[in-house]
């Protein structure tokens, strides 16, 4: 089943989310070369494709999991989740209708 993964960035977090995110780039890569991930990407802080300095709010990650509780042991050890780039996460059953 898919689940959604939705982490809300702490303020000010710009700066740590980019000193780890190679290691949760490598996690993100995993998922895609097992053929897990549906999609994955940051939520700019303003409307623009690189936000620079204003940074981002959060994260959305939609990927394959035997059940809910592998997807949130998953999100868990997210560095972006150990290092306290995210204030607050989620992971949710997630349906995909389209495309």
């Amino acid at each position: 089943m898919l689940y959604a993964f939705l982490g809300y960035d702490r303020t000010h977090s710009l700066e740590r989310r980019l000193a780890v995110r190679p290691t949760h780039l490598v996690r993100v890569e995993a998922l895609q070369r097992e053929g897990r991930l549906v999609l994955a990407g940051p939520f700019p802080a303003i409307d623009a494709e690189n936000p620079g300095a204003s940074g981002f709010t959060g994260s959305l990650i939609v990927a394959e999991f035997s059940d809910l509780e592998s997807a949130c042991r998953w999100a868990a050890a997210d560095p972006y989740v150990t290092e306290g780039v995210f204030e607050r996460w989620e992971v949710r059953p997630f349906k995909q209708v389209l495309p």
